[in-house]
């Protein structure tokens, strides 16, 4: 690098395209190919339009406590970057789900910071083991959504240090790639600029990977390279790059911090764009064996599941997730779902072949955004048809054709080029749907951009309006569509196209959908009717993907009130009621006490419906603990409201005592706690002793089916705390000793400015829920 000029070394610190950095091809410097994550490849592939497999959220990774299973996963999302020509990917998020309400919550592994760092580090040693570099993300205190490009989070330093840049530290040690710095600011400080944070990152953790900035997270030139950023994106450059050689000329910058943040893009290139070792396992087994092992069985009344095939000879299937299921939630890094991927009911229908399953809804699957149930224009498969054009007027034979099974669809790149929505042009969606009741049937589009409905070739819906650049990001987040009603017999076809016009824009997006004449009374009834009639009832409940989404926390943790309702009409209907909630965060779960069992699935990925129906057969045992306490009402949570004051302060007065800490040390008792779960076997807690630096504890499988248990290791002072955990596999009558090594990280206080060792004795307690100790155990460190 002591070859390059200033100049050449400062045009590596910007991007030199939306996913693409700046390459130096007489300095061997390659460009580096970056997509957005963590749930798959969501962006900057080689082909945009290409679908990706779609991987468990992290809260159900999370749950799986299963750091070998998550490595797994990392390496299969590793594969799908090999495949798409991505050299790093913008994952694992390990913020924390402070707050019940984060918009994103659903992307973080837990409320505890040292089981997201594990996981963390796990995703990232799977998805490095393919090559491809993992750029954790948002560093730090990106924690919440509202107001996140102004809001400053305030935090003293010991909750920074043990708290939040924790799980980053994690993931440094595993040789993470690069870090992401995140929007907001800290102590007053846009998190681009932390000198404070890239010196504990460089210095104390010795990370030499570059810091990347968000995309367009930038506030200025010298304030960015000052304080520790090496590398701006997107590109072109807007604060760094050539600009950076006017601040050394200036004497902001100086010139060895600009070869510094050159030399690390540089050494990133280098090292990720090399040979590629994509994964070999079967990726369709693998999600399907991950969405299961973080389901989460927190009641199982009269050891109602598994559901046996052929011991209920009627099963309804109840709810408006069982047909339209969440599988991710509503962030601009939304995977590409493959149309093929089954929902809920039709792999229970499959599994239970030979049992009458009956379905209904219940209450509406979408109120906000219904789904587009269409055939594919040439029949041969689910969804819209999609057809891109160059020719803004859809003129000419289209660039490229896909099919996608959604209501949404977003674009960060140009359908034509790697670059940004530069220059106009067009998509065209098409599909066949088909009306399966009489009366009016109301369509819905919207668009960033010009947007025209046909159905049936006549126009029902139509803004020919082109948007402003500036105002595109506004309309997608808030999803604004314009509906039309069409009278429709039941059986009748008819063809759907929408036609979409852009011009430049650093992203776009589509959304369409249909809603037929069905009434909520009509739902309800029909769906206690089928509840009544049948031998046992799985009711799937939940979210749709705009529940949780990126720019926006949530207003409580409620679930929607008309389906709170159906729970209480198919409860009081029959008492064998399983409730799915397909819920990605912490939530009210109240209502799943008047059910016999309750099993929390979160955002699952495209393993949704086989891993569910294997979980309610038996073939699988749900194999989750709870990632984040679920309290008995909002006013437990340590943290809740995420609205920064007049001056954009959001104070973390919660301290160190996140999550299900700061009920302990008040002593409320949580609804389920951290934690928590159970599979389909019972385990006897036999003994527990110390043994050097690690605890001993002796467990026997009692039941009469093999399972999974979760031996968790917490330390008393100075508060209640996760301080190591292990999972272990058992046959029946199987007992086995776990060695559970704590982690020395959490043995350590900051304070006067320094880390110090615990004291003398430290008190232990060992169990299989924070809230359920088996034995307690005092061991010097």
């Amino acid at each position: 690098m002591s070859k390059l000029t200033l100049e050449e070394a400062a045009s590596l610190t910007a991007g030199a395209a939306m996913w693409r950095t700046v390459a130096i091809p007489d300095a061997d410097v390659p460009a580096l190919h970056l997509s957005d994550g963590p749930m798959g490849i969501a962006s900057g592939r080689v082909d945009e339009r290409d679908v990706a497999r779609l991987s468990p959220c992290a809260t159900a990774l999370g749950a799986s406590f299963d750091p070998a299973l998550i490595e797994r996963v990392g390496a299969l999302v590793g594969g799908e970057a090999v495949r798409c020509g991505v050299d790093m990917v913008l994952a694992p998020n390990v913020n924390l789900a402070r707050s019940p309400l984060a918009g994103r919550a659903f992307e973080y592994y837990s409320e505890d910071p040292l089981l997201t760092g594990i996981a963390g580090a796990a995703w990232t040693r799977g998805l490095q083991s393919t090559g491809t570099g993992a750029c954790p993300k948002h560093m730090v205190c990106n924690d919440s959504e509202t107001d996140r490009d102004r809001m400053n989070a305030v935090v003293d330093e010991r909750t920074l240090r043990e708290i939040y840049l924790l799980p980053f530290e994690f993931c440094a040690a595993a040789g993470a790639g690069a870090m992401l710095t995140a929007y907001n600011r800290v102590n007053g400080t846009w998190c681009a600029e932390q000198g404070h944070v890239s010196t504990i990152v460089k210095q104390e953790w010795g990370f030499d990977g570059p810091l990347i900035s968000d995309w367009f997270g930038t506030h200025s030139t010298a304030g960015s390279l000052n304080g520790g950023l090496d590398l701006e994106m997107p590109g072109p450059a807007r604060f760094v790059g050539a600009k950076a050689v006017g601040a050394v000329e200036a004497g902001e910058v100086s010139a060895d911090r600009v070869a510094d943040a050159a030399d690390r893009v540089a050494r990133a290139a280098r090292r990720w764009t090399g040979a590629k070792r994509p994964p070999t396992e079967d990726a369709d087994a693998l999600l399907v064996e991950a969405a299961a092992a973080g389901m989460v069985l927190l009641r199982n009344e009269g050891e109602l599941l598994p559901l046996v095939p052929g011991r209920d000879a009627r099963i309804a299937v109840i709810g408006p997730n069982a047909a339209a299921p969440c599988y991710q939630g509503g962030t601009f890094a939304k995977i590409a779902l493959s149309p093929d991927a089954a929902r809920p009911l039709e792999a229970i229908v499959e599994r239970y072949a030979g049992v009458e399953v009956v379905y209904e809804p219940g209450v509406d699957p979408q109120p906000r955004l219904p789904s587009m149930p269409v055939a594919s224009i040439d029949g041969d498969g689910r969804g819209m048809t999609i057809d891109y054009f160059a020719d803004p007027d859809l003129g000419g034979e289209p660039i490229y054709s896909e099919v996608r099974d959604t209501n949404s669809l977003v674009w960060f790149v140009g359908v034509h080029d790697e670059g940004v929505f530069d220059r106009p042009a067009a998509v065209r969606a098409s599909g066949w749907f088909t009306a399966e009741a009489d009366g009016p049937h109301r369509f819905y589009v919207g668009a960033t951009g010009a947007v025209r409905m046909t159905v049936d070739g006549r126009a029902i819906l139509d803004r020919a309006e082109r948007m402003a650049a500036s105002d595109v990001m506004g309309s997608l987040k808030r999803g604004d569509a314009d509906s039309a009603d069409v009278m429709l017999t039941t059986g009748q076809r008819v063809r759907v196209e929408v036609a979409f016009t852009y011009d430049g824009a650093r992203v776009h997006g589509l959304w369409y959908g249909v809603r037929g004449p069905d009434s909520a009374a009509a739902m309800l009834a029909r769906a206690v009717d089928a509840a009544r009639a049948a031998d046992a009832v799985v009711l799937i409940v939940g979210e749709t993907s705009d529940s949780s989404v990126e720019s926006k926390d949530r207003p409580d943790t409620a679930l929607a009130a008309e389906q709170v309702a159906l729970i209480d009409a198919v409860c009081a209907a029959n008492p064998r009621v399983a409730i799915v909630a397909n819920i990605g965060h912490a939530f009210d779960a109240r209502w799943g006490e008047q059910a016999a069992a309750l099993l929390s699935a979160w955002y699952p990925g495209e393993g949704f419906g086989p891993a569910l129906a294997a979980v309610l057969s038996g073939d699988r045992e749900p194999g989750g603990r709870l990632p984040v306490t679920l309290a008995r009402s909002e006013a437990d949570y340590p943290a809740l409201a995420l609205t920064p004051d007049d001056r954009g302060d959001l104070a973390y007065d919660d301290g160190v005592l996140v999550g299900y800490r700061g009920l302990a040390a008040r002593g409320v008792a949580p609804l389920h706690a951290f934690g928590a779960g159970r599979g389909y076997t019972r385990f006897d807690w036999i003994a527990a002793e110390a043994d050097g630096g690690n605890v001993l504890v002796t467990i026997r499988n009692a039941g009469d089916r093999a399972g999974s248990e979760v031996v968790q290791l917490y330390r008393h002072d100075p508060e209640f705390a996760l301080v190591g955990f292990a999972k272990v596999h058992l046959g029946v009558g199987e007992q086995a000793v776990v060695r559970v090594t704590p982690e020395p990280r959490l043995f350590r206080i900051w304070r006067d400015d320094r880390w110090t060792q615990l004291d003398g004795p430290v008190r232990l307690s060992v169990g299989p829920a924070s809230d359920r100790m088996s034995f307690t155990i005092d061991t010097n460190r």
